[in-house]
Formats: C-alpha cells, structure tokens, sequence
C-alpha cells in the first residue's frame, strides 16, 4: 500500500537515495527546511518502511566479482514445499543479488555475482545439486549499461 507523501518528503527521499551519508543539516538546506521537520519526516518515512536499512554500494568489481549473469530458471515443481526449499536455498547463496518469479514461458530469473565462468559454475553445480530444476540458461553480461538504485520519486 503506497504511503501519502508531500513534495517535501520527495526532496527528501531523493537527497537521501543520492547519499544518505550526507548531514542532516545538508539535506535540510538543500529542500528548503530546517533540520527538525527533516528528522521528523526521515523518522516517520523509516516508521511507515519507506526507508529501509542504511547500506552502502560497494563496486564489485573492486572485489574481484567481475562477471554478472542473469540466470533465467524453467521448473516443472510448483508445489509449495518445492518453492520453499529453491527460496531457501537461494537465500543461502550470497551470489543471488537479485531473485524474482516471473510470469510467462521462464519461472524465476536471478542475478548472480562471482568472480568468473569457473565460480559461475561452482555455484550452478551447487544450485542443481539442492534443488530439481527443469531448465538453465545463464547469460554473461557483457557491459553494464546502466545500474539505477534510486527510485523515481
């Protein structure tokens, strides 16, 4: 259920969402208020769950994590003991930066983040080796484009 927002509480999620690092006093004066009322809308944003957890963005390639594939995952399980265990085994895997279930001819996508193909496959020999699957296609990103985190608001 989508939260009522003014524009204010826009600017602020922006400011936020550019570098919540930033001073409260900063992002004050750069939507136009003073500090209290920013807090005082930061907090109630935090207590509606607009505002999650405080992270950072680390380059993975820095960490020697340089190739992206974007598994595209077929089953023929759709029973909910089956979806439990692929959710939980997905969530024991730290390479799963990304996981969704899909509509249409593939069941799940995910992104997966290693260091090259030979850790790529580690992981796949993994993943088949905990839960049946029907089908497996990795596709290797050849060039990231374009890596959004801020929403528009």
């Amino acid at each position: 259920m989508a939260v009522r927002m003014d524009e204010l509480d826009r600017k602020i999620l922006r400011e936020l969402q550019r570098d919540a690092g930033q001073a409260l006093d900063a992002i004050a004066a750069k939507v136009g208020s003073s500090k209290t009322p920013v807090w005082n809308r930061i907090r109630k944003l935090r207590e509606a769950g607009v505002i999650g957890p405080n992270t950072v963005v680390v380059d993975p390639e820095a960490l020697g994590l340089e190739a992206c594939f974007f598994v595209l995952i077929r089953t023929s399980e759709h029973e909910a003991g089956w979806q439990a265990k692929f959710l939980e085994t997905l969530r024991k895997r730290p390479e799963v930066l990304e996981a969704h279930r899909l509509a249409g001819e593939i069941d799940y996508i995910l992104k997966v983040r290693v260091e090259n193909a030979r850790a790529y496959d580690a992981f796949y020999q993994a993943l088949i080796s905990e839960v049946r699957v029907f089908n497996v296609t990795a596709l290797l990103s050849m060039e990231e484009l374009k890596n959004e985190h801020a929403l528009p608001v």
